[in-house]
């Protein structure tokens, strides 16, 4: 295990850059898994590491202690102080371990046949990974963001998926006009107007693009005019609104009670 001791090392920058700045992970085509949930979850889904560091408290954790016998072994293993660990790791409770994985480069061209989410200019790394592990949960085939997005695959987005980015192929600064061009099923989004239906009263069959928007704005006025359909979902009085990630699972999760009573087990 090599020895990492100062903030100049190069990869010690390496990682300070990968877990603070979007800039450089779109750069570098990298990112950070921070934990052993995480890293776990990756390996399972094939993903390769290329690179991990470990905090000194860290060695005295068994899983993490687990998590290295499984490494293959030429994946480089970095051993660093509490004190550096907690200068480059991306949460406030550093876990003791971090891996360095390449983002993977998805087409559009991925989903077709299945439905989609289009996320446009949705900016909370929370509600974004919850968006996509619910959107994995729910069987989407992909997910696409438009340039107003914050990153899929910041840590912070990456902690909310809780593994999900390893299940559901993920295109970023997608142009979302350009690509339903060649999507063959409906456009939904939600909303209000006299041409919503609730979402509980819609057909939901076949492939659906579900279009959510930014937390507060909703969709851009553009796109919300190019959905083929406007569903609402139902809720007591004086209640505005809900979160966006709170509705993506509302619908997707409609669309996957309809396909179950549409095609029963057996």
């Amino acid at each position: 295990m090599r020895n990492l001791s100062s903030r100049d090392n190069p990869r010690i920058k390496l990682v300070h850059a990968l877990a603070n700045q979007a800039r450089e992970r779109r750069k570098l085509g990298q990112t950070l898994l921070d934990g052993t949930h995480l890293i776990t979850a990756a390996i399972e889904a094939g993903v390769t590491v290329l690179e991990v560091f470990v905090s000194e408290s860290g060695l005295n954790n068994g899983e993490i202690l687990d998590l290295l016998e499984r490494l293959p072994a030429d994946v480089q293993r970095n051993l660093v102080s509490d004190v550096l660990f907690a200068h480059f790791s991306p949460v406030e409770t550093p876990s003791g371990i971090l891996a360095l994985i390449a983002i993977p480069s998805v087409s559009t061209e991925v989903a077709r046949g299945g439905s989609i989410v289009i996320l446009d200019a949705v900016q909370d790394p929370g509600n974004l990974g919850t968006i996509l592990r619910t959107a994995a949960a729910a069987g989407i085939a992909a997910a696409w963001l438009t340039p107003g997005c914050a990153q899929a695959w910041s840590p912070k987005a990456l902690r909310a998926g809780m593994g999900a980015h390893f299940h559901l192929p993920i295109a970023e600064q997608v142009d979302a006009f350009a690509a339903l061009a060649d999507f063959s099923g409906r456009a939904l989004a939600t909303g209000l107007g006299a041409n919503a239906r609730s979402v509980y009263e819609t057909d939901l069959s076949g492939p659906i693009a579900w279009l959510f928007g930014a937390e507060g704005q909703g969709l851009s006025a553009s796109l919300f005019a190019r959905a083929d359909g406007v569903v609402t979902i139902p809720m007591a009085a004086g209640i505005e609104s809900l979160n966006v990630g709170a509705a993506a699972a509302i619908c997707l999760f409609e669309q996957r009670r309809q396909s179950a009573i549409e095609s029963p087990a057996g």
